[in-house]
């Protein structure tokens, strides 16, 4: 792929990861206001962390990075037929070993339940948590189908297969939940379902395509084939190198359970906030940069891997620095926006917001991973990645914990998040430094003066977007708007201003970046013309 291309295949994956991201947006804002940040939904929200940690680890994470390169390889080197024979084999051995998983888990969670000495919480985690682990078994298989069909090119249907998980949500929280009880406890277990029935149809909806481009869905026995031995091997260390953000987040999850029924539900929202921005572009673009840097690998192309990695971070940076900068300015009156209404109060907005700052800051750090992992793991080097995550989850424990000691109350949850923006910043240094010894300079002159830019013109834009809002608010509840529709229309409006900002600004110091957006966008209106 040339610069243009990537953009293009990336602006295709974001903008189905967008509409998913809306429907997410769509789904949050009635969990919020049918569940609030109560005791049910923090349990909800420690339980879905499990199976949809797997799902991040042995996924998208593990599954994905370990098999694209492979399977890849084997495209190029011996044809679709024996690439797809590969794939079988995969398909039958993860999935022999996650229903194993799945019943143990299962097994375990139901003994644990019969502990007499069990608290009310941690019975109601254990009892969501045995409705939604079968979950992890099809969305893994899932993810491996995605990492298939992005190989032939296909980015569109797999990113827009999510789509199906907040569909079958939002249809459980309107129609099942109120049918199930009158307390949010009886209520939660219709959004369980739903979660494990929107795995089952993320999984099936990918078969049509992929059995349209030679895969057969029976089982083939994985009989001792190197390549899928390399595979496995590599799967290994990859689960928590790929995954270093999710399995932080799952952690701050866990350990805000312990500082009361509010935490983990306050940093589930502020959480899906920061989601929203990175899905549209981080997350897209490191599921077009591994099949391209596996092809450079493949090919021993490593100065077209540096400059692809020089590209991609510039460009990553120009549209994070704008989003991280405006949501940290934004904070408080997006959640009000978003999810202030029924069981989520005031109060509510106010803890959310508190964690929301912080996690807005990260959100550049935490895309440094979607463009070092993966260049790693084309090269088929695994052991960097999970030696520094590993570390990079270690120090956020530590921190999470010290900050949990030393803040108040109050603000402990938020102290939580501060502590994995400081143990991602580190990682990202950690991994830049490392492949800066295996593959050379990739340019981090130009990086490092694109990123100033970036992050002056995000500055700018981020303090004329604070004080629009706040006018356009005032001047709106004077006029006589309600206030929900003055929250709506102040924020928007200093979103639209703030973004026109940053573009003049970009377009004023003459950033490449954005001359490369637009040249991709025109190709790509030319090309479908």
């Amino acid at each position: 792929m040339d610069t243009a291309r990537v953009i293009r295949s990336a602006g295709i994956v974001g903008a189905m990861t967008f509409i998913s991201r809306l429907m997410g947006f769509v789904r949050d804002i009635l969990m919020a206001g049918f569940f609030g940040t109560s005791a049910a939904m923090s349990a909800f929200v420690v339980a879905f962390k499990i199976p949809n940690l797997f799902r991040a680890l042995f996924g998208e994470g593990a599954l994905s990075a370990a098999f694209i390169p492979v399977f890849v390889e084997t495209r190029e080197r011996e044809g679709d037929a024996s690439a797809w024979r590969l794939a079988r084999k995969v398909f039958t051995a993860t999935g022999t070993a996650l229903a194993a998983l799945v019943a143990a888990g299962l097994v375990g969670a139901t003994v644990a339940l019969r502990w007499p000495a069990l608290s009310e919480r941690t019975a109601q985690i254990l009892s969501l948590l045995r409705v939604m682990l079968p979950y992890m078994f099809f969305i893994c298989l899932a993810a491996v189908a995605m990492g298939a069909l992005n190989a032939f090119g296909y980015f569109a249907l797999p990113a827009a297969v999510p789509w199906i998980l907040n569909a079958v949500w939002i249809a459980a929280i309107w129609f099942v939940c109120p049918r199930l009880g009158n307390t949010p406890e009886e209520r939660i277990y219709g959004v369980a379902w739903a979660v494990l029935v929107a795995g089952l149809l993320q999984w099936t909806a990918q078969l049509p395509p992929m059995i349209r481009l030679g895969f057969r869905p029976w089982p083939l026995r994985p009989d001792r084939d190197a390549r899928l031995a390399r595979m496995l091997m590599l799967m290994g260390p990859v689960a928590l190198g790929r995954a270093v953000t999710q399995v932080n987040v799952a952690v701050d999850a866990f350990l805000a359970a312990a500082i009361g029924k509010w935490a983990a539900a306050a940093l589930y929202f502020s959480e899906r906030l920061i989601y929203l921005p990175m899905g549209i572009f981080a997350t897209a673009l490191s599921t077009v940069l591994l099949p391209l840097f596996s092809g450079h690998a493949a090919r021993g192309d490593e100065t077209a891997i540096r400059r692809a990695v020089n590209h991609a971070l510039r460009t990553l940076m120009f549209v994070m620095a704008p989003a991280a900068v405006g949501l940290w300015a934004l904070s408080r009156p997006i959640v009000r926006m978003s999810f202030e209404w029924r069981a989520f109060d005031a109060h509510s907005t106010l803890l959310t917001a508190r964690a929301l700052r912080f996690y807005a800051a990260g959100m550049i750090v935490f895309s440094l991973g979607k463009v070092f992992v993966p260049a790693f793991y084309a090269l088929q080097d695994t052991r960097t990645p999970v030696r520094v995550g590993v570390w990079t989850v270690l120090l956020n424990i530590i921190f999470s914990i010290a900050f949990m000691l030393t803040w108040p109350l109050e603000y402990k949850h938020a102290g939580i998040a501060f502590a994995t923006v400081a143990s991602e910043t580190l990682n990202g240094l950690w991994l830049a430094l490392r492949l800066h010894r295996r593959l050379g300079s990739p340019g981090w002159s130009e990086i490092g003066w694109s990123v100033l830019r970036s992050l002056a013109c995000a500055g700018v834009m981020g303090a004329v977007a604070a004080a629009t809002q706040g006018a356009m608010y005032r001047r709106l509840t004077a006029a006589g708007a309600s206030a929900k529709p003055a929250q709506i229309g102040a924020v928007v409006g200093a979103m639209a201003i703030g973004m026109v900002v940053y573009a003049l600004l970009s377009r004023a110091v003459r950033s490449p970046e954005w001359n490369d957006v637009l040249t991709a966008l025109r190709r790509r209106r030319a090309a479908t013309s």
